[in-house]
Parts: structure tokens; C-alpha cells; sequence
């Protein structure tokens, strides 16, 4: 009989100082909440933005990440293009979630170019500039990641730490029973990630951090949340006795604001009509508040792979908890998160930036 794993947890407490991050992305709705976080975020070094398909095509992804960090005031932050397509079959996107262009009904107009870099030659060169300083949080599939660990085999230990959102472990999947839309667009990249990492943590690389379904869905964001956060920045949006979906066409006084609104509306109408809420899941942006901040949820050590070859399994996450697979730990699985507050904080980074753009 196999006997439960034992193996350190992770920290739950950063170091004081500047976090150092790179976010990798497909920018759709809740990948733009995350950027806009992490530029408002005070103790946030936004190194750079590495973008591959996903959500929308890579080309529309790199559009949106260069719109949204000019929303944010941060068009000096470098946006490399990634991956066009996953490792090993074609690309799905999901324009019934995210709308036709990725952020729902809200339109941007970047004014910037994506780096002369590519997203794996950025990572690989970044990592081995200030080895043990980033953060990588990944948000969408991780084709880069992949051909970024194949590249350089030691990158995961010259970076400091990975987080991903990705797979589900105890909660349904939302795109088959138990598999959830970051792995399902490329497992297989998810396979070479996870298979490199239990190589590489014997020889002191730190575990992926994986956030899935189980944790990220605790994080929901309703128009009275918009609300909140535009009056915070001192302003004043006329919405006394409006319904939820009446708000969410009413100017809230803010640029930020009102593309957050826009974009948010497309992603309330989805939940409103599969999922029987007028509000939404924030996956992405809970997983970069995670990384900055552990203590917001509680994860276990543990292998995790994926499955390959099931009609309604592929892209299923397994968590060996009791050591049936032969090999090292490669990653730290959450469990449970406070996504009640990290809304909170959510809020307050939205209120920040509305404020700055008031002033």
C-alpha cells in the first residue's frame, strides 16, 4: 500500500521589497484584471508580459496586452509575442467567454509594438540576467513555458518561483468533467512543463505553484464591486437604484474603470447564462495576488501530470497524493484560497489606478 507523500510546504510569506514578476498571458477578460493589478501594485517590479495563444490568437493577444498596460500607464513595459499555436495540435480559442476579440465588449487601441524578443528567447534571457529574482506567473496555456524549459533545461532553477493557472483537482472542470481550459487548449506543453520540473527539483529548483478551478473560482467580482472601487477613487457614478446589469453600462467616471466594466459585462452575461450568477470568476488576477501574497491560499506538495489519451480526460490534472508515480515532487497544489479577499484588494489596485488617471 502506498503511503501519503512528505515533502516541505511552500512559504507562505514573501520577503519584503519589490517582487521581480514576468506574467506570461492570453489576454482575455480576466488576464487584462491581472495586468492591470500587477501595474498598480506598489510592490510590483513588471519585469515584462510574454503572450501566446490561448483565449484569442496570439496577434490579437499581443494587441490587447499592449492595449491594456497603456490603460494602465505602463506602455514602457516590454510584451514579447509568443506561441501561435499549442505544442501538439491545432489551436482552440473561446470567443463565447471572452468575446470575438478577447475582452469582451470593450474595445482598445494600443498605440505601442510587441518587443524585437520572442516570448521564449525573453524568459531564457531575463531568467539567466538576475537568476533567483523572477516570478513567473503564467495565465493561459503554457506553450511557452514549454519550449522556454526545453531551451534552457536549467530554467527552473534560475527562476525564482512559477505560478499557474491551470487544471482542476477536486472541482469540475469547465471545459470536460475534470479538465479545465488552460491545460485543455495544450496539455502536452503542460506534460514537457511538469516532466522538466520533477527533473530539476532535485537539484533545488522550487516546485510549480499550480492554482486551479478549486481555489480561483472562490474569487468573484460583481458590479457592486465596480461600484465600490469608483467611488474609493472619489468619484461618483450615478447608479442608485440600478440593477446589476443596468450598472454595467453606466459610466463610472474612470477610463480603467469603464474598460473593466466593458470588458467584465461580456464575462457576466457568460456566468449569467451558464452558470446562473451575474458576476464573474477573476482565475488570472487571483493567481498573480497568490503570488505576490502565499499566505492568500493553502497548498500541499505533491507530482502532478496530465493525462493524454481520454475522449473526456485528456488535459486532466492528477495529483499523485500518495506517491504512486515514481518521482520527485514537482509542484505545490492549492487547496483552498481566500478569494473573498483578494477581491478586496482587487478593488482597491482598480480604485488606485482610477485615482492616478483622475489626478
Amino acid at each position: 500500500m502506498r503511503r501519503p507523500r512528505h515533502a516541505e510546504p511552500p512559504p507562505v510569506v514573501r520577503p519584503p521589497g519589490r517582487q521581480r514578476l514576468v506574467l506570461d498571458v492570453d489576454t482575455g477578460i480576466d488576464d487584462s484584471l491581472a495586468l492591470l493589478y500587477a501595474a498598480a501594485h506598489p510592490d510590483v517590479d513588471l519585469v515584462a508580459v510574454t503572450t501566446c495563444a490561448g483565449n484569442v490568437d496570439v496577434d490579437q493577444v499581443v494587441h490587447n496586452t499592449l492595449g491594456v498596460l497603456e490603460l494602465a500607464g505602463r506602455p514602457d513595459v516590454e510584451v514579447a509575442r509568443g506561441a501561435a499555436h499549442p505544442v501538439g495540435r491545432a489551436l482552440e480559442t473561446t470567443p463565447e467567454t471572452h468575446g470575438p476579440t478577447g475582452t469582451g465588449h470593450a474595445v482598445l487601441s494600443p498605440a505601442g509594438s510587441a518587443s524585437p524578443r520572442t516570448a521564449v528567447q525573453l524568459l531564457v534571457e531575463e531568467a539567466r540576467r538576475t537568476p533567483g529574482e523572477i516570478t513567473l506567473v503564467t495565465m493561459g496555456p503554457l506553450s511557452n513555458l514549454a519550449a522556454a524549459v526545453l531551451a534552457e533545461p536549467d530554467l527552473p532553477l534560475l527562476l525564482r518561483d512559477v505560478w499557474v493557472m491551470g487544471g482542476t483537482f477536486a472541482q469540475a472542470g469547465n471545459v470536460h468533467p475534470r479538465v479545465e481550459w488552460n491545460v485543455h487548449v495544450d496539455p502536452e506543453a503542460v506534460r514537457i512543463v511538469l516532466h522538466q520540473w520533477s527533473s530539476a527539483t532535485p537539484r533545488g529548483a522550487v516546485p510549480l505553484t499550480m492554482m486551479g478551478l478549486d481555489v480561483t473560482e472562490t474569487s468573484i467580482i460583481r458590479a457592486a464591486d465596480l461600484v465600490e472601487a469608483s467611488r474609493a477613487a472619489g468619484l461618483d457614478p450615478a447608479v442608485e437604484g440600478l440593477t446589476d446589469a443596468e450598472v454595467m453600462t453606466t459610466p463610472l467616471g474612470s477610463p480603467v474603470l469603464d474598460f473593466a466594466r466593458d470588458a467584465l459585462r461580456f464575462y457576466f452575461e457568460f456566468h449569467d447564462l451558464y452558470d446562473g450568477f451575474y458576476g464573474a470568476h477573476v482565475h488570472d488576477p487571483f493567481v498573480v495576488g497568490a503570488a505576490l501574497d502565499p499566505g492568500l491560499v493553502r497548498a500541499s506538495p505533491t507530482v502532478v501530470d496530465v493525462e493524454l489519451g481520454g475522449q473526456w480526460t485528456t488535459g486532466e490534472t492528477i495529483a499523485d497524493w500518495r506517491g504512486h508515480f515514481d518521482k520527485p515532487v514537482n509542484a505545490y497544489v492549492a487547496t483552498a484560497g481566500d478569494g473573498a479577499a483578494y477581491i478586496r484588494r482587487l478593488v482597491a489596485s482598480l480604485a488606485d489606478l482610477a485615482r492616478g488617471a483622475a489626478g
